[in-house]
């Protein structure tokens, strides 16, 4: 586990890093294109700043938003938070604020940058359909996450990604508008600025998909041996396949965070599968139930 705390706050700053300079090299390409020299990578470079710091501090302020979640306190639900509580505490770790979705697909998340600054939301859906047992086997796989920093990089991958879909559609649409140039130089930088604007949104998807496959994997087998109780698990992502409701406000940008993919929680057709954030459910169960 250690080691697994290791690498993610070593991934944590690479995540920055190949961000920062993805966001410099479109700055820089923008900046030539328009005959602006060096404004374009002032501005990237400033660019980068902020959104590491909105992403590093305020990430999961902007996953919570964007899934319509609502804080609630023990007297609000005293079910769910009691059993956040009692996970903690057998974890080792800082309560984490608790938040519910009204939503009636089965599905929940973590986010935040550590345990001392880290949330748990779930759906009305997912507290509906599961009893005590199955929904404590989901609480322990997000405070697995929580505990192991998984959520530190996958709330940095929401802003972040975020950010370079939004920078490379800009890109693209200014170059749609602005018509040829005559110089040699800027048919080049046109070509390179096209090249970026294109990869990047592929680049940003791989990070997503790499972050989030093996990370749920882990977290099953971490939330198994904190309940002592696999099947639990086991039998939620059962009933959430079977449900295979999709989130209402579902979007790609938090679309790893969740326990289940929000789009199709069952995934099963191949092609869709290569390109989902979670691996396949059938997979995640039989492994829980291998533990056994």
């Amino acid at each position: 586990m250690y080691s697994q705390i290791d690498a993610n706050k070593r991934k944590t700053w690479f995540l920055i890093t190949i961000f920062t300079i993805v966001i410099v090299l479109l700055g820089w390409v923008f900046g030539e294109s328009a005959g602006a020299g060096s404004v374009g990578i002032l501005f990237a470079v400033i660019l980068a700043t902020i959104m590491n710091l909105v992403a590093y501090y305020k990430g999961d302020q902007v996953a919570l938003s964007a899934s319509g979640a609502k804080e609630v306190q023990k007297i609000d639900n005293p079910r769910l938070y009691r059993l956040v509580e009692n996970l903690a505490i057998t974890a080792g770790i800082q309560t984490p604020k608790v938040y519910l979705i009204q939503d009636t697909s089965a599905n929940a998340f973590a986010t935040g940058r550590d345990p001392k600054h880290a949330s748990v939301a779930v759906t009305t859906g997912l507290m509906n359909l599961l009893d005590d047992q199955e929904l404590e086997g989901v609480l322990a796989h997000e405070l697995s996450h929580i505990k192991n920093y998984d959520i530190r990089v996958m709330t940095l991958v929401v802003v972040l990604v975020g950010v370079v879909l939004l920078m490379s559609e800009v890109f693209l649409r200014s170059f749609m508008f602005k018509g040829n140039r005559d110089n040699k130089a800027n048919g080049i930088l046109l070509i390179i600025g096209i090249v970026l604007a294109i990869l990047s949104p592929i680049f940003a998807e791989l990070i997503k998909l790499a972050v989030s496959r093996s990370r749920e994997y882990l977290a099953d087998a971490s939330g198994s041996l904190l309940t002592r109780y696999p099947e639990g698990l086991a039998r939620a992502l059962e009933k959430i396949a079977k449900q295979d409701q999709p989130l209402k406000k579902a979007n790609h940008a938090t679309a790893h965070l969740f326990l289940a993919n929000p789009f199709d929680p069952h995934v099963t057709k191949k092609f869709e599968r290569f390109f989902s954030t979670h691996p396949p459910i059938e997979e995640r169960i039989m492994k829980l139930r291998g533990m056994l």
